[in-house]
């Protein structure tokens, strides 16, 4: 078997620990130190897929669409939200981690297809929790694959996302009737209680990690009423 060889490590802003980024053969994973097991893997992406499916259903040809991809990772649910939407779309893409966004302009973006070169992408570096700051209503879905979910593990500051505060603030930079799709790696069932309580319409599916097998991971689908 191939050994792992490393190909980069970048710091998380506030002593949110280190990820480190190897590559065996054509497969690549992404680990956090302090952590036991991998952050991402790029076999396995099929629940990161599932959310911008779900996200994105209601926008499949919508001609203006705007969608918004709150972490990039390894790419995969960007290019799904790219594959989901009319060649007219916009889709921005936040990443916090600057040299996420290089690996994925190098070999790692292969494992997606290299999404960061479709000219509908829009790539904001930065805190996704800005872009919520400035309280314009100009998305149609907005995907969050921050973090672990509702129960992060590598940002405290991750938290103001889902609580209701945070919650509130997606709302108003969604459009009427328009899509919030979290990943998460397990149910939550006090994060749904928030979700309604900003008024959302809240959907949860259960996805697999991969097409038939692996993991189970959770999908929060909240839609704004008109």
């Amino acid at each position: 078997m191939n050994p792992w060889v490393e190909l980069g490590r970048a710091s998380i802003p506030n002593d949110g620990g280190e990820l480190k980024l190897s590559q065996r053969g054509e497969e690549f994973s992404i680990r956090l130190s302090g952590v036991r097991g991998e952050l991402m893997n790029s076999r396995v992406h099929g629940s990161e897929e599932s959310l911008s499916e779900l996200g994105c259903a209601h926008i499949t040809t919508k001609a203006d669409a705007h969608v918004l991809v709150g972490g990039l990772g390894m790419g995969f649910t960007l290019a799904a939200a790219l594959k989901a939407v009319p060649s007219t779309a916009k889709v921005s893409v936040a990443e916090l981690i600057p040299e996420v966004v290089e690996w994925n302009k190098g070999d790692l973006g292969a494992c997606a297809n290299r999404p960061l070169d479709d000219a509908r992408t829009h790539v904001c570096l930065g805190d996704v929790a800005e872009l919520f700051a400035q309280g314009e209503a100009k998305y149609d879905a907005i995907l969050l694959d921050v973090d672990n979910g509702p129960e992060g593990l590598t940002q405290t500051e991750n938290h103001w996302l889902y609580s209701e505060k945070g919650i509130r603030a997606i709302s108003r930079t969604l459009r009427p009737e328009g899509m919030l799709a979290i990943w998460s790696a397990g149910p939550d069932p006090l994060f749904v209680i928030r979700l309604k309580k900003a008024k959302f319409q809240v959907t949860v599916r259960t996805v697999r990690a991969r097409p038939g097998k692996g993991s189970y991971h959770t999908i929060f689908l909240a839609k704004k009423r008109a």
